[in-house]
């Protein structure tokens, strides 16, 4: 957490609320999450001066773009950004502060400190760490069949552990994965190279259908994620599969089994998810 129906959602939600903020300073509370440039002050004073065109997303990755440069953040487990007026009091683990010109400030608090930020000149970002290996964006117009086979098809790992790679897919965690299995009547445990062209076919749109439905409704809140504007996501609410072990499948009635796959917890319904 977050993925990437969280990640788009705190992109929109920023766009409606920093798009042509003009950057007066940064403060770093947390040296740590900057992880390029290495100077701090360098990251803050490149900063300087710079107005925020637009907020788009990679994978899990913002990548917020300035004027000739672009920030790409990656909010991990409990990273969360809110525009504050500069009046109100800094709240426990606020790490990075961009004072705006208005009086305002965007604020970045994680809990768990493991969110990071690079900044880099436009054009730059997406051919080095951290975006430069990223596979398909799902929600993009070029993850089509044919590509997503491409990509799965001949591979001889698990399907779920194929598909938590952000090398052949981006934006897909934990979450997703087992909701988009299900949805496709797929185990998780199924080698990428015994799927069959209509079970790639069916997969490929539940990824698709998982993950607007999802966006549509704000994401999920499982702990503690919240959009921009402290709202929570509501898709929680329309799991089919993950998080509910012990209670009984929604299509058949069998119980919902949790097991270990890849590392990850797992939820498959025995029956609608039959390893072949």
């Amino acid at each position: 957490m977050p993925e990437l129906p969280e990640v788009e959602t705190v992109r929109k939600t920023l766009n409606s609320l920093i798009v042509g903020k003009h950057i007066d300073r940064v403060t770093v509370h947390l040296p740590r999450i900057i992880q390029r440039p290495d100077d701090i002050d360098a990251f803050a004073m490149e900063l300087v001066g710079h107005t925020i065109q637009g907020v788009e997303r990679r994978g899990k990755f913002l990548r917020i773009l300035l004027d000739g440069l672009v920030l790409v953040s990656h909010l991990r487990m409990e990273g969360r950004y809110g525009l504050y007026s500069e009046d109100e009091p800094l709240e426990k683990h606020t790490h990075v502060v961009f004072h705006f010109s208005d009086g305002t400030e965007l604020r970045y608090k994680d809990v768990r400190q493991f969110g990071t930020m690079h900044l880099f000149r436009s054009g730059e970002d997406l051919t080095n760490k951290p975006l430069m290996k990223l596979g398909l964006e799902p929600l993009d117009e070029s993850f089509t069949l044919e590509a997503f086979r491409k990509v799965i098809g001949k591979r001889t790992t698990k399907i779920k552990v194929a598909l938590l790679n952000q090398e052949y897919v981006v934006g897909i965690g934990n979450i997703y994965v087992d909701e988009s299995l299900f949805k496709a009547g797929i185990h998780p445990e199924q080698p990428c190279n015994t799927l069959t062209d209509k079970q790639l076919e069916l997969l490929h749109q539940s990824i698709i259908d998982t993950l607007l439905e999802a966006v549509q409704a704000g994401g999920s809140t499982i702990k503690s994620y919240v959009n921009g504007q402290g709202e929570i996501g509501m898709f929680q609410h329309q799991f089919k599969i993950y998080g509910r072990q012990n209670q009984p499948c929604e299509h058949c009635g069998t119980l919902i089994h949790k097991t270990v796959v890849g590392g990850r917890g797992t939820h498959t319904c025995p029956s609608c998810q039959v390893l072949v």
